[in-house]
């Protein structure tokens, strides 16, 4: 018999045995809801090897569209003379443990008054001795909470978790997509499903109840936000790019971008009257998050011009100080975080994460310490960076001699190629352009900058110095940038604990001026440029 592969575990294949029966002898949880019939689809997991091996996808299965996603409770082996290799979509990243702290004065919504839990001076349920709230970041990678205790504002437990929806597409685009064909509302439901699942792990693991749960604060890109609200995203697709909530704001039919949900409307298994209130957005596809971002950095109050730069699959760059702010969204895409590059995969464990050639060897560092499976963004960035320093690759790309692909780690077969670097190529484009456009918008060059934040998980883990040096963020000088982790989640966590900063960042974001980078005449000509492997320029005339 031939084996079944999940990570390093190993199972003999057997017929007629499903998925779910193989994770449940190799302990692997899988989230359901619905006793394995199909039903909930929750249950999603990537084939990675051996997807001719199992039965064909069933109807309950139909919403998949790619047989290398199946749902583990349908997908039954049929040939057990094969080798297949199997993913729950829903893996655990590596936890943000350093990120930036503002402290602010803890003034929340949801507060006991006598025996009552009182929500913004409505009373909801009487006191049972604990008023809980959770923060929630849903990026387009993945998912990070906080547990916060209301009565002392101290974060109790934080949780990660891969974004399943990627069944869907690894961009926000694509999801977009998706989301507007016949299987709409299916992104929304996997994603609440599983924030369920890990509200449901942390309680039993933490001993508390769901129902001390008064509040959730949801901060995401325009369509991971309303896709987490179970909103319609085709219009985030489409010229001018906003949601239906923006153009509703636009048209005077609302007073805020921000969102104010009932749990039990939403099927968010807390308290049921507990409120989940959606961050506002800045405009397109500038998000809940990079307002949650403005608000950990303290840019709100900031008399320094200073950049923030949150990189993801969608990059978002913000310019200013407290009197104007300019935003712009670069469409990065996936590349540097696991997608588009052969060998390239999120930040797990066995990621390749930093890169040093010495003398024609490369050295490598692996998260966890694990056997390497791939590279991460940070590796990626070193490597790129570490091939031009060695002259082994020219700021164009080009591998010395003509060759087709270098080779990273030879004994596992893990290669870096000329297709790979195309793609990471046009993805720092994206960021370059960004960066540049705006700064140069707001007047500022990159040497005048009095700070520079780089937000999000992979842009905490980057050698600073290397990303520089191969155009991937603004020539700052090393000593002006900082990077302040997830303080997407911190800025959330804010909103959750103070009425004053919630209320503040509403009015702030209707100021943000938006930059279209696509309508500037140059666009393309910058966008050549950044494709270069070289640090970004500090003149604008020369651009």
């Amino acid at each position: 018999m031939s084996p079944l592969h999940h990570g390093d575990q190993i199972l003999e294949l057997v017929a007629d045995q499903s998925i779910f029966d193989y994770a449940d002898a190799l302990s692997v949880r899988v989230p359901t809801s619905c006793g394995r019939t199909g039903e909930c689809h929750e249950c999603i997991v990537e084939v990675r090897r051996g997807a001719d091996a199992l039965n064909d996808p069933t109807e309950s299965e139909q919403f998949l569209l790619n047989d290398h996603y199946r749902l583990a409770c349908q997908a039954v082996v049929k040939d057990p003379d094969a080798d297949i290799e199997f993913a729950v979509l829903r893996r655990q990243p590596r936890i943000m443990t350093r990120t930036v702290s503002r402290n602010v004065t803890l003034d929340p919504l949801t507060i006991r008054v006598g025996d009552n839990v009182v929500f913004d001076g409505e009373v909801i349920d009487r006191y049972r001795g604990h008023i809980y709230g959770l923060a929630i970041d849903v990026g387009t990678t993945t998912v990070v909470l906080n547990l916060v205790d209301l009565e002392s504002g101290g974060v109790l437990h934080t949780g990660s978790f891969e974004n399943p929806q990627r069944f869907g597409g690894s961009d926000t685009m694509r999801r977009i997509t998706y989301d507007s064909g016949e299987y709409q509302g299916e992104l929304g439901q996997v994603i609440m499903s599983s924030i369920n699942f890990e509200i449901g792990d942390m309680v039993r693991r933490l001993r508390i109840r769901r129902p001390h749960i008064y509040e959730a604060v949801i901060v995401g890109n325009s369509t991971m936000r309303e896709l987490f609200f179970g909103l319609d995203v085709q219009s985030i697709g489409e010229k001018p790019y906003r949601s239906f909530v923006e153009e509703e704001f636009r048209a005077g039919k609302r007073d805020t971008t921000a969102l104010n949900v009932k749990a039990r409307d939403l099927d968010l298994r807390i308290f049921p009257g507990a409120n989940v209130y959606g961050a506002p957005l800045i405009g397109s596809h500038i998000g809940g998050d990079i307002a949650a971002d403005i608000l950990a950095i303290g840019l709100d109050e900031s008399e320094d011009v200073v950049a923030l730069v949150d990189i993801g699959t969608n990059t978002e760059v913000i310019v200013g100080n407290r009197y104007r702010m300019l935003a712009a969204s670069c469409p990065a895409g996936p590349a540097f975080e696991g997608a588009d590059v052969k060998f390239g995969m999120p930040g797990y464990d066995g990621a390749i994460e930093s890169v040093r050639i010495v003398n024609g060897n490369v050295q490598f560092d692996t998260i966890g310490g694990a056997i390497p499976e791939g590279i991460c963004g940070s590796g990626l960035v070193d490597l790129l960076a570490e091939l031009v320093r060695t002259e082994t690759m020219n700021e164009l790309g080009v591998l010395e001699n003509g060759a087709s692909e270098f080779d990273v780690v030879p004994e596992r077969g893990i290669t870096f190629s000329r297709a790979d670097m195309s793609a990471l190529a046009q993805a720092k484009a994206a960021n370059y352009c960004g960066q540049w456009i705006v700064l140069r918008e707001y007047g500022t060059p990159p040497e005048s900058l009095t700070r520079m934040y780089l937000a999000g998980g992979f842009a905490n883990y980057i050698d600073v110095k290397n990303a520089r040096d191969i155009g991937f963020i603004a020539n700052v000088p090393i000593n002006r940038v900082s990077q302040v982790g997830n303080a997407a989640l911190e800025g959330a966590t804010i909103m959750l604990t103070s009425r004053v900063k919630r209320k503040e960042i509403e009015l702030l974001t209707r100021d943000i001026e938006h930059v279209e980078l696509e309508t500037k005449p140059d666009f393309f000509d910058l966008f050549v440029e950044g494709c270069q492997f070289k640090p970004m320029k500090q003149d604008f005339a020369s651009a």
